[in-house]
């Protein structure tokens, strides 16, 4: 009797932090091979993962960004009133084992109907970092926000593609000196740090 093709598992909370290191491999191949080893999946996994991802947002039939998040991570742990200038907005959380102290953020507009911004934040009531100096500033260390309050005044800059990010900013260093910088976040995340012009 033929056997019929099985239908791919669906797209939970593992594959979904598969996408997340996807983006990140291009700055830190080691780290995202440590965390994929961790994890206890394949290079081929996380292709199949990021694919799956990729073809979903991009589907004309496909759901909404939120329903997305919620088909692939479930309920949101948190529900967060966040004040943007006037408008008040909501913020969705999910945890991300990956990095237990840190949230997967979709923040919405008034209304609800429109993603505004999909990030990685620091979780709530989680200490962030020690940040003193640019040396502090170590791959997967801190999160946009955190480094803009830690190094005001900071300008957030378009990044290279889609869920990236760059931070201009001044901090000092470990000789007292004090140099411009320009961190790459990818996913809220900061993955690099360069000196700036």
């Amino acid at each position: 009797m033929p056997q019929h093709p099985t239908s791919p598992a669906p797209f939970g909370p593992l594959d979904f932090q598969l996408v997340l290191l996807r983006r990140m491999a291009d700055h830190n191949p080691g780290l995202v091979e440590d965390a994929r080893r961790e994890l206890g999946v394949s290079v081929a996994e996380m292709r199949e993962a990021n694919r799956r991802w990729q073809a979903m947002v991009r589907s004309p039939r496909g759901r909404g960004a939120v329903s997305r998040y919620r088909s692939a991570l479930g309920a949101p742990e948190a529900k967060v009133r966040r004040q943007i200038g006037d408008l008040t907005c909501e913020a969705l959380l999910w945890p991300v084992p990956l990095w237990p102290d840190l949230r997967f953020e979709v923040l919405l507009a008034p209304g609800g109907a429109q993603v505004v911004n999909e990030w990685l934040i620091r979780a709530p009531g989680s200490p962030g970092p020690g940040l003193g100096t640019v040396e502090d500033l170590t791959p997967w260390s801190a999160t946009v926000d955190e480094v803009g309050r830690a190094f005001p005044p900071a300008t957030l800059l378009e990044g290279a593609a889609p869920t990236r990010w760059r931070l201009a900013f001044e901090a000092p260093d470990a000789q007292g000196g004090r140099r411009a910088y320009v961190g790459d976040f990818t996913w809220g995340l900061l993955q690099e740090v360069a000196a700036g012009a």
